[in-house]
C-alpha cells in the first residue's frame, strides 16, 4: 500500500475511533476503527518502518486530536503535549501490530500488542495517560461484563478480537474463513450479554448522600474559600431536607474534589463549619479538598473522614497530573513558561496509600478523579476492604467539555468491574451513583448545587478482574513483546 493511501485510511480510522467517545459516543465505532487500521498494518506488511512509523503517527494524531480537545481547558500547549505524546505511542505499536499480523492466529497477537501499547500508555511518561482504551468504549454493549471477567485489559483484547474478524469477514478469500469470523463474534457477544455482572457478596446497605456544591464562575477566577461555602450551604440545605422528612438520614456525606481549598487542619472557622455540619448531620462528611503539604510549596489533594469530634482517617491522591496538579522540571521551566508558577503555585505531592477509608461503621474505596482511571490503584483499593467506591472529582476546569462524560463513563466500568457501587460527587457535574452492573442510578444536573442520596448496597467480595486483572495484564504484555519480535521473522503475512 502507497503511503498516499496508507496516511488518508489511518486518519479516517482515527477519527472513526475518537467518535465512540463522547461527547458523540458511536457504539463500536472504535471496533470499527481498529479493524480499518488493521487492515491498512496488513497492507503495510512490505513497507519500510519509517512508513509504518508516520502511518501510525496520522491514526495517532487523528484519534487522540478529538478525543481530548477538552485539554485546551488547561492550555493549548498542555493538548498539544499530550497530544504529541501520545501519537508516538501509536507510531510504535503500529509497528509492533504490523508485524504481529504477519503471524498465524494474528488475530490472538494483535490483541496482545494492542494491550500492550495500552499498558505503556497508562505507564509513562510520568504517570502515564491510560484515556481512550478500546475497552472504555464497552460500557452499555454486550461486552461490558467482560471487565468483571477479565478487567480493562482482556475486555481491550476481547474487543480487539472481534475487530480482526470483521476484518477476516471483510477480506477472507474463503466462506469457511467468513462462518468462522462471524460465528466467533457471535459468541463473544452472546457470552458477554449472559456473563453476570451485580455485587459482589453483598454484605448489607448504606444510605448515602452526595453534595454538589457547585463553582462561583470561569475556573481560576474564584476568591479562594468560595467553594467550601458553596458546598456548607448546600449541606445546611441537605440537613434541613432531613429535619423535614423530605430525605433519609445519612450514614455518610460525600464532598467532592476541591471541595474546600482552605485547609481546615490549619483554619479554626473552617474546621468548626465541617464540625457543626457533622454534629448536625449526625454522620461524617467525607471531605475532599487541597491541604498544605510537608512544605511550603507543596500541598496534598485528599479526601479526609471528618466527624463532629475531628478528622479521621486520610487518603492522599496517588496519580496526580504532570503540568496540573505539578510542574515536573520547574527549576528550568517557571522562567520560560511564567504560567505554571502563576496558576500552580504548589507541587501536589502524591500519596502512597490506599484508598480505602473506614467511615462510620463501614469502608468506602476512595479514590480522586484520574485515579480512577488506572488499574492498579483500583484494584488495591478494593482488595484493601473497600466496600464501595467512591471517585472525588472536580471538572470545573472542563466545564462544557465532553471530559465529565468521558470519565463517568470509565467510572461505570469500574462499578462493573469490582462488583461495587461507584458514587461521583464532583463540585459541578458530573455528579452520579452508578450500581455494580454499571447503570446510571442517578445524576446531578450540572453546573448547579445539587445533592443525591440513594441506599447503597455495600460489597465484600472479589470479581475474577480483581484477581486476575493484574497477571492477565501482564501475560498479555509479554506475549505482546513475543508477537511483535516473531513478526519480525515473518517477511509477509499469513492469514
Amino acid at each position: 500500500m502507497p503511503v498516499r493511501a496508507a496516511w488518508p485510511l489511518a486518519l479516517l480510522c482515527g477519527v472513526v475511533c475518537s467518535l465512540a467517545f463522547d461527547p458523540v459516543a458511536v457504539p463500536y465505532a472504535m471496533v470499527v476503527g481498529v479493524a480499518g487500521l488493521i487492515v491498512v498494518a496488513r497492507r503495510l506488511a512490505d513497507a519500510r518502518k519509517r512508513v509504518v512509523l508516520s502511518t501510525g503517527a496520522v491514526f495517532g494524531l487523528a484519534f487522540m486530536g478529538p478525543l481530548i480537545w477538552w485539554m485546551n481547558a488547561v492550555s493549548q500547549g498542555a493538548y498539544v503535549g499530550l497530544v504529541l505524546a501520545e501519537t508516538v505511542f501509536f507510531a510504535v505499536v503500529m509497528l509492533a501490530l504490523r508485524s504481529a499480523c504477519r503471524l498465524r492466529h494474528w488475530p490472538l497477537w494483535g490483541a496482545a500488542v494492542w494491550v500492550l501499547g495500552e499498558t505503556a500508555r497508562g505507564s509513562l511518561p510520568f504517570s502515564g495517560f491510560p484515556w481512550g482504551r478500546l475497552a472504555h468504549t464497552a460500557i452499555d454493549t454486550p461486552f461490558a461484563s467482560y471487565a468483571r471477567l477479565l478487567g480493562m485489559p482482556g475486555t481491550t483484547a476481547v474487543l480487539f478480537v472481534v475487530a480482526a474478524m470483521v476484518v477476516v469477514l471483510a477480506t477472507a478469500s474463503t466462506g469457511r474463513a467468513r462462518i468462522g469470523a462471524v460465528v466467533v463474534v457471535v459468541v463473544l457477544a452472546g457470552l458477554g450479554a449472559l456473563l453476570p455482572t451485580g455485587v459482589a457478596s453483598p454484605s448489607g446497605s448504606r444510605q448515602l448522600a452526595l453534595v454538589q456544591g457547585d463553582v462561583p464562575g470561569v475556573f481560576l477566577t474564584w476568591q479562594r474559600g468560595e467553594i467550601g461555602d458553596l458546598h456548607v450551604a448546600e449541606t445546611k440545605r441537605l440537613i434541613g431536607r432531613i429535619n423535614r422528612g423530605e430525605v433519609p438520614r445519612p450514614d455518610a456525606v460525600l464532598w467532592p474534589e476541591n471541595a474546600i481549598d482552605v485547609d481546615p487542619f490549619h483554619d479554626a472557622g473552617v474546621r468548626g463549619q465541617i464540625e457543626s455540619l457533622s454534629a448536625a448531620l449526625k454522620a461524617p462528611i467525607l471531605v475532599g479538598g487541597i491541604f498544605d503539604g510537608p512544605t511550603l510549596d507543596t500541598a496534598y489533594n485528599a479526601g479526609v473522614v471528618w466527624n463532629a469530634t475531628g478528622p479521621g482517617e486520610r487518603y492522599v491522591k496517588r496519580k496526580v497530573v504532570p503540568y496540573g496538579e505539578y510542574v515536573p522540571f520547574r527549576g528550568a521551566l517557571g522562567g520560560i513558561v511564567p504560567r505554571f508558577d502563576r496558576d500552580i503555585p504548589r507541587d501536589m505531592v502524591p500519596g502512597k496509600e490506599e484508598g480505602a477509608l473506614r467511615i462510620g461503621d463501614f469502608t468506602v474505596g476512595d479514590t480522586i478523579c484520574w485515579d480512577i482511571a488506572y488499574d492498579g490503584i483500583v484494584r488495591e483499593t478494593v482488595q484493601s476492604g473497600a466496600q464501595m467506591l467512591v471517585v472525588q472529582t472536580s471538572n470545573a476546569s472542563f466545564t462544557n467539555t465532553s471530559q465529565p462524560a468521558q470519565q463517568w463513563n470509565i467510572s461505570r466500568l469500574r462499578a462493573i468491574e469490582t462488583g461495587r457501587w461507584v458514587l461521583v460527587p464532583s463540585t459541578n457535574g458530573i455528579s452520579g451513583i452508578a450500581d455494580a452492573s454499571g447503570h446510571a442510578v442517578a445524576r446531578a444536573r450540572l453546573h448547579e448545587p445539587a445533592t443525591l442520596s440513594a441506599k447503597v448496597p455495600l460489597a465484600e467480595g472479589s470479581t475474577p478482574a480483581l484477581r486476575i486483572g493484574g497477571w492477565l495484564e501482564l501475560l498479555l504484555g509479554v506475549l505482546g513483546g513475543l508477537g511483535w519480535w516473531l513478526g519480525t521473522r515473518r517477511p509477509k503475512a499469513s492469514d
